[in-house]
């Protein structure tokens, strides 16, 4: 998939080593093993750590990491945040926010996904009933196309008589039976749900995102800083960590 092969350019195995005993690798009385002491500090850079991945390698751990070796926020999350609209401050990062700002990026990939073959569609629209569609969104493309394809299906996200102009709706109702062979049913229904859950989703993202950046320069303004849950502090519940899960682009092709 697309989706791998962005993985495959960023990410790649170094090295591998199997353990029999899993608890023989990492073990509270005992230490990492030599076996894998040895690969760390072959892959591993001068001064780079791993003690904010404590809480992944060992769940049982409850003690809290130094403040120095709490992780970073990145440059590719500097990015992001920027890009979404926030100027947040190193100290004033949260796994809450992360979780957000990773939630928000998802949905520009899976948008990204579905983008090429929506505008391919509507340069059928324009051929086909002379829409001028160079300027609509994503939303807007996969919309014309259910209502074209399974206009008795309901439509989940937001309101195709302020979407459209009435001129817009006449025409894919009366042009739909002139799509029938150029336009596969199932595909445009299956493309409409993905990129309206995905646009919910990160309509609902963003609005959070604004509220824990607020709530973060609140802390910061009061010297409260340390009290933000920031990632690697404190072990992350699991329900709420969406980072290192399944990808949302896989998700909306499960739904596929």
């Amino acid at each position: 998939s697309s989706a791998n092969k962005d993985v495959n350019k960023a990410i790649w195995l170094k090295d591998f080593q199997f353990f029999g005993d899993k608890s023989g690798a990492v073990n509270p009385d005992t230490g990492v093993s030599n076996k894998l002491c040895k690969m760390l500090q072959h892959w591993c850079r001068p001064g780079q750590k791993l003690a904010n991945l404590m809480y992944s390698f060992v769940p049982e751990e409850k003690s809290q990491l130094a403040k120095e070796d709490r992780l970073q926020m990145s440059l590719g999350l500097k990015m992001d945040l920027n890009r979404y609209g926030f100027d947040v401050k190193p100290e004033m990062v949260s796994d809450s926010i992360i979780v957000a700002a990773c939630a928000l990026h998802d949905c520009d990939y899976c948008y990204k996904e579905f983008s090429g073959s929506l505008r391919i569609a509507g340069n059928l629209l324009k051929d086909v009933s002379h829409f001028n569609c160079e300027d609509w969104d994503l939303l807007k493309l996969a919309t014309a196309l259910k209502l074209i394809c399974r206009p008795e299906e309901k439509i989940v996200v937001g309101n195709p008589q302020e979407m459209f102009s009435a001129d817009e709706l006449s025409k894919l109702v009366n042009d739909a039976p002139r799509y029938k062979d150029k336009l596969i049913e199932y595909s445009c229904s299956r493309t409409y749900e993905a990129v309206s859950f995905c646009h919910k989703l990160r309509t609902e993202q963003h609005k959070l995102l604004g509220l824990l950046v607020k709530e973060a320069e609140k802390a910061c303004e009061a010297g409260q800083a340390d009290d933000l849950r920031s990632w690697g502090l404190e072990k992350p519940s699991q329900d709420s960590r969406s980072c290192g899960q399944e990808p949302l682009s896989k998700k909306l092709r499960s739904r596929n």
